[in-house]
């Protein structure tokens, strides 16, 4: 199962996500036992360096939310650590794919909540190479967030999945806003429904998950790996060499 670190960035501090209420995320103080009194860096060093983790995401949430132009210089930083990188930066351009990437990003994360037509991830798949693209069905309560006219108004969560991978996204992550750092637990029913109708992609889930039995229960539903912060943080997870 592989377990990938969370950390989200507004106004340049790394903040603890809670419920998908943004403005009221409060800056990160203490995470496996370091000081970290926001610093996006020391964060990430917490992860890689003291709890082994191999795999971080990264959401610039002020890019997201279209107030700024993706941190090039936090991606790079982030980058030199060695950790394989997931980026989240409202990317919805084929400029914006290619600005992260260069950036240092090992994926580029194409979230629904600012994708702007299927057309454009088929585009950014097709000229990047869909290895190198992650498509995020972004979610508050299990329902799709996502700007006018982009998904019907039928469409469930797995209906955009399998969307995103015809257009050629090898990565799902099902992500509910409104479960993070909540330790609400995790839809079991649709990861895996998503599982049985997209076999051949990596698929990872965000938002809720509590502990190892919450991991064991992700891999059971088919799920490749899962991204965490609060449990990873608190202790309640433990990375074994088995992951």
């Amino acid at each position: 199962m592989r377990i990938v670190g969370v950390i989200d960035v507004r106004e340049g501090c790394a903040v603890h996500a809670r419920g998908g209420q943004r403005r009221a995320y409060a800056p990160v103080e203490v995470a496996a036992g370091q000081r970290i009194d926001g610093d996006v860096r020391s964060l990430a060093r917490a992860y890689v360096e003291v709890l082994g983790v191999r795999e971080l995401y990264l959401a610039d949430l002020d890019a997201i939310e279209g107030r700024t132009e993706p941190n090039r210089d936090l991606i790079a930083s982030t980058s030199a650590l060695g950790a394989t990188l997931w980026v989240d930066a409202g990317i919805s351009t084929l400029s914006r794919a290619r600005l992260v990437l260069e950036a240092g990003a090992s994926a580029a994360i194409v979230g629904l909540e600012t994708l702007s037509s299927f057309a454009h991830l088929e585009e950014i798949c097709s000229t990047i190479g869909g290895e190198r693209i992650a498509f995020s069905v972004d979610l508050r309560n299990g329902v799709p967030i996502a700007l006018p006219d982009v998904v019907p108004g039928t469409w469930a969560a797995a209906d955009v999945a399998s969307r995103a991978a015809r257009a050629g996204a090898t990565s799902i992550i099902l992500l509910d806003l409104a479960c993070v750092g909540t330790g609400s637990g995790i839809d079991l029913d649709l990861i895996g429904a998503v599982r049985r109708g997209l076999p051949g992609v990596t698929l990872l889930a965000g938002g809720g998950v509590r502990d190892d039995a919450d991991l064991e229960r992700l891999a059971s539903a088919g799920c490749d790996g899962a991204l965490v912060a609060t449990a990873l943080l608190a202790g309640r997870i433990e990375l074994g060499s088995d992951r």
